[in-house]
């Protein structure tokens, strides 16, 4: 339910991209809640266990791009000051099949890919761009080369590797002559308006989000939010989506608990000093925190609209609940795989619900 849908333009187009929603296969577990987000949340001392979605996506040309890698199935050859760090902290990270081999199960091989985008430099998403043959380019965000080039070990802190960068064309979104979409600047990637990447700055130097135009008559479209956000609990519900009145708490039955289940989450939020407009959530960690908020606020525009399904990289949500590769997911709102998935996180204050009925 919706207080008021707000204003969420997009330049009219009448190409689409084919998207497929790729299991990396990463997970990661015993995440600290609290090296995430604020505040707390009762019987929540770790994430859920944390998937990584790519996206394979590709344009009526034939040229297909890859969204986001994953973690490589050996996180320890990353540079020294990534993979020392991970040691440290002693999260629970497997890989079983890295996404280029994902992709040549299903015969589709490196060469075929035209470009990679990182949402951003961070390890669960950079994957083994190396693995790739030189023509495949490697586009990243603002301000990216002159932080982070040269890599490792040329640059023996740096916490990318020269081997990703080896041989091939580093492309820097330049977003100064950029369209706009929503409240977002936007690079029309395709110049048809079917696919575009997206400036959501905060959370990481040179942060990238991209939105894919996946039906037409009605337009349709998935955003892709990288790290934007780590839980549907940062950016919902917000003062555009609210939780449904009639939604069933965890565990309750109509005799166990009469009381309408949003209720309750209403005075969840009251309990930690939140509104319920507000997300559960706030970013605990990030570059810009103030600006990473700024980048949920204009994401929540989207996120609000039944023809748009948002998608951050890491909802545990969509696991066994829609349709992976091969399989396409643009065909998402007839399968009705956003309602499906949009509120699912509120699972994961089951403990929290306990302790308000007792």
């Amino acid at each position: 339910m919706a207080h008021h849908l707000p204003e969420f333009p997009i330049p009219s187009g009448s190409t689409t991209v084919q998207v497929r929603i790729i299991d990396s296969t990463t997970r990661i577990g015993r995440l600290p809640l609290e090296f995430l987000m604020v505040p707390p949340m009762q019987g929540m001392q770790y994430m859920p266990v944390l998937p990584a979605w790519s996206f394979l996506i590709e344009h009526e040309s034939g040229q297909k791009v890859i969204f986001d890698l994953g973690v490589p199935r050996d996180w320890h050859t990353f540079a020294p000051v990534v993979a020392n760090k991970l040691e440290e902290r002693g999260w629970d990270i497997t890989v079983e099949k890295e996404v280029i081999d994902v992709l040549g199960d299903h015969g589709i091989g490196a060469h075929e890919i035209s470009s990679i985008i990182w949402s951003h430099w961070h390890w669960d998403h950079i994957g083994d761009p190396s693995r790739f043959p030189p023509a495949t380019e490697l586009i990243v965000g603002p301000g990216f080369k002159d932080e982070f080039l040269p890599g490792y070990p040329e640059k023996a802190d740096a916490p990318v590797r020269e081997s990703d960068f080896a041989g091939r064309t580093v492309r820097e979104v330049d977003f100064n002559q950029a369209a706009q979409v929503g409240q977002f600047r936007a690079i029309d990637f395709f110049g048809d308006g079917s696919f575009y990447i997206l400036d959501t700055p905060g959370h990481a130097i040179g942060h990238l989000g991209a939105l894919a135009r996946t039906t037409t008559a009605p337009d349709t479209f998935i955003f892709m939010g990288g790290d934007l956000c780590h839980h549907s609990g940062e950016i919902r519900p917000s003062k555009h989506l609210s939780i449904p009145r009639d939604i069933s708490p965890p565990g309750s039955t109509a005799t166990s608990f009469p009381c309408p289940g949003a209720a309750l989450y209403d005075q969840l939020q009251a309990s930690r000093n939140r509104s319920s407009d507000q997300p559960f959530f706030d970013p605990g960690m990030g570059l810009d925190i103030n600006e990473a908020l700024m980048t949920i606020g204009k994401a929540q525009e989207a996120d609000a609209r039944d023809s748009i399904w948002f998608i951050y990289a890491h909802d545990p949500s969509l696991i066994d609940a829609v349709g992976l590769f091969p399989l396409p997911a643009n065909e998402w709102k007839k399968h009705g795989w956003r309602e499906k998935t949009l509120w699912a996180f509120l699972q994961d204050f089951a403990p929290a619900v306990e302790a308000l009925r007792n």
